[in-house]
């Protein structure tokens, strides 16, 4: 658990090993981005052919990592939050700006707006929506995660250089430490996912699945 004297302890010069610390399992959460029926589905598959590689690494990569991730947390009892991009309207009046702009939409209550039966939530696991890019500022996650005593957040998702990227960025001004899973994530390209890696290494540490495995062991 990280408390004011570990802070205080950081030179003024700075430290980046602080951000490099293992996770406290007492004190961390496992947050699943927009993973969800209207995101990827055999409908969306078929008219975007041209983002075949995302697809691929969705089915092959993210989904089985991420169950594996999702299942060795639920063993230790490390809670696990899903968001997904649901407006509170059947009519998404009250989207953000750009989602309108982009025509991102799940109306509340759709079947886009599930979550992917592959890493279905439980009963009594969280599901936030939100209606922006950033689940930090179109949604009270925060006041969530402080009331469960959160200090170290995982993130993983789609897609990585958008609504992943802008959580991790968000959630390290916030004052969260946080693990980007890597090998959990995918986008439209290699290149776009290598870039954002680069692009956010200053905001989170960064692992593969089989390295938060074995810290979670």
């Amino acid at each position: 658990m990280i408390n004011k004297k570990d802070i205080s302890s950081i030179p003024i010069e700075g430290d980046t090993n602080f951000r490099e610390q293992k996770i406290d399992k007492n004190n961390t959460a496992l947050l699943v981005i927009d993973l969800q029926k209207g995101e990827y589905n055999p409908e969306i598959i078929s008219k975007k052919p041209h983002d075949k590689y995302m697809w691929d690494r969705i089915n092959n990569i993210v989904l089985p990592n991420g169950k594996k991730i999702i299942d060795k947390c639920r063993q230790n009892k490390v809670e696990v939050i899903y968001t997904v991009i649901e407006s509170y309207t059947k009519d998404g009046r009250d989207r953000g700006i750009d989602y309108k702009i982009s025509g991102i939409f799940c109306a509340k209550n759709s079947k886009e707006a599930e979550v992917l039966d592959e890493i279905k939530p439980l009963d009594d696991e969280i599901i936030i929506p939100k209606t922006s890019s950033s689940v930090f500022n179109s949604t009270n996650i925060e006041y969530v995660l402080r009331n469960l005593s959160i200090q170290y957040l995982m993130i993983f998702g789609i897609v990585t250089d958008q609504c992943v990227e802008t959580a991790v960025r968000d959630g390290c001004d916030k004052g969260f430490l946080i693990t980007l899973i890597e090998d959990a994530c995918a986008t439209h390209t290699q290149e776009r996912h290598d870039n954002s890696l680069k692009g956010v290494k200053g905001y989170c540490r960064i692992r593969k699945t089989s390295d938060i495995l074995e810290e979670l062991t």
